[in-house]
């Protein structure tokens, strides 16, 4: 893609300061800053999760791009579009907010530590979300970098679904895999509810098995580039990863302590 890289969208699953610190949740929040100052244009997003404070972070709804329905199993879902400002950076966040799927105070799991049922169905609405709002920004990114295993939907939804949509024509997918890939399993419709658009059965066939590890593999195979985000990643993923083919950047623990990361990423988008 070269100097051709302009504009980058960032799907997070985490960011600080709306979520504690983490690995991922820093990284949702430094990167894009660092791409925006190296002159590329920059749009972030995240679910808004029931226990973020839209007090104390300032979270007010965007009406012009709230208001659409989003089907899933059969039920209208309400698609409402919340932003917030990070000052100190000069950026604005996002956040697909719905409330069946993000009014609960949890995150992934209920206080008895179970993974919700819903969650398949949550990670669907928030990929659809994302690309139905962006498409009403009428802002064409040329790189969609999705980080965490609920942005891992988008994917395929991008390459399958919107292909034909001319705000998605030149955009290229970057996955980074973390740690976070669920030990459990999602519900077991998930490969019947996922289909929409020109998504086909065969097409996610790999979800007949609804594992973490296997949903990873589905964005990994709609991915134009992966990056490795921590060296602790299952296996099978890795070797899914290999045999794809896919352009990888190995995971660079001293990059990500001194920040110089930022500036591999941006050169990995550059490449695509």
């Amino acid at each position: 893609m070269g100097d051709s890289v302009k504009r980058v969208l960032f799907v997070n699953s985490e960011m600080y300061p709306y979520l504690p610190e983490s690995k991922i949740a820093n990284i949702g929040r430094y990167l894009p800053q660092g791409i925006q100052e190296r002159k590329k244009e920059i749009r972030s997003f995240m679910p808004r999760y029931g226990c973020i404070n839209e007090r104390k972070n300032q979270l007010h709804e965007v009406i012009r791009l709230s208001g659409m329905n989003i089907i899933i199993n059969d039920v209208d879902r309400p698609l409402v579009i919340k932003v917030a400002s990070i000052s100190a950076a000069r950026m604005q966040v996002y956040f697909i907010d719905n409330e069946d799927y993000f009014h609960r105070k949890q995150v992934y799991c209920d206080t008895d530590g179970k993974f919700f049922e819903d969650n398949s169905e949550r990670a669907i609405f928030f990929a659809r979300g994302v690309l139905e709002t962006v498409k009403k920004l009428r802002w064409a990114p040329d790189i969609i970098h999705c980080q965490g295993w609920i942005s891992q939907v988008l994917p395929i939804y991008l390459k399958k679904a919107y292909v034909d949509d001319p705000i998605f024509t030149n955009s290229k997918v970057v996955l980074s895999i973390y740690e976070d890939t669920p030990t459990e399993n999602f519900a077991s419709d998930f490969k019947e509810r996922i289909l929409f658009g020109g998504v086909t059965e065969e097409d996610v066939k790999i979800l007949e098995e609804p594992t973490g590890a296997n949903l990873a593999k589905l964005a990994i195979q709609y991915s134009d580039g992966v990056i490795f985000g921590t060296d602790r990643i299952d296996r099978q993923i890795l070797d899914y990863c290999s045999a794809n083919g896919t352009k990888t950047l190995a995971y660079d623990a001293t990059a990500l302590e001194d920040g110089s990361y930022i500036d591999q990423y941006n050169s990995f988008y550059d490449e695509l």
